[in-house]
């Protein structure tokens, strides 16, 4: 009988119980947080992810906690999250702290945050529909070929020239 003895190599997957080790390319990375390679290169040259190990060839190799990593990333970000914020929340992760509260309090600004945009959003959906009324009006009551006058272009040059004189 042979003596057997597992070698960790690229695509390489070792089951132990209910542990299991990865060691994935990047690409195969990319495809399985959905991120881009480039996107993986620039977490990781941002601090956000630990500088991977390489082979003798230079391919970067990634575990299952790098995947996890980019995944929380991934998600943070969904959640509107910054970069820096993001920094920081993998700190708080990776200490094991109580940041709950912290959290929280990150949480209310991005939703104030979310709720003022919001309401600009619908300001502006009501400048649109107001000036789309008045170009329908305006193309109905013109006589054919003299469309020439938009009142929504002269309304904006208006304004430019009242807010110039000012």
């Amino acid at each position: 009988m042979s003596d057997l003895t597992l070698e960790s190599t690229l695509d390489c997957i070792l089951a132990m119980g209910a542990r299991t080790l990865a060691i994935a390319k990047i690409g195969q990375v990319a495809h399985e947080t959905g991120l881009s390679v480039d996107t993986i290169r620039f977490y990781e040259k941002q601090g956000l992810l630990k500088r991977s190990p390489r082979t003798e060839g230079g391919f970067r190799l990634f575990g299952l906690s790098d995947i996890e990593t980019l995944k929380f990333v991934r998600k943070a970000q969904e959640l509107g999250f910054s970069l820096n914020e993001i920094r920081e929340l993998l700190i708080l992760r990776s200490d094991h702290v109580p940041a709950c509260s912290h959290v929280k309090e990150l949480l209310e600004q991005k939703l104030a945050a979310v709720e003022q945009r919001i309401n600009e959003l619908q300001d502006l959906e009501r400048s649109l529909k107001r000036a789309l009324q008045k170009c329908k009006r305006e193309l109905k009551t013109a006589a054919p070929g003299h469309e020439e006058c938009c009142p929504v272009i002269d309304e904006i040059s208006r304004a430019v020239r009242s807010n110039s004189q000012q």
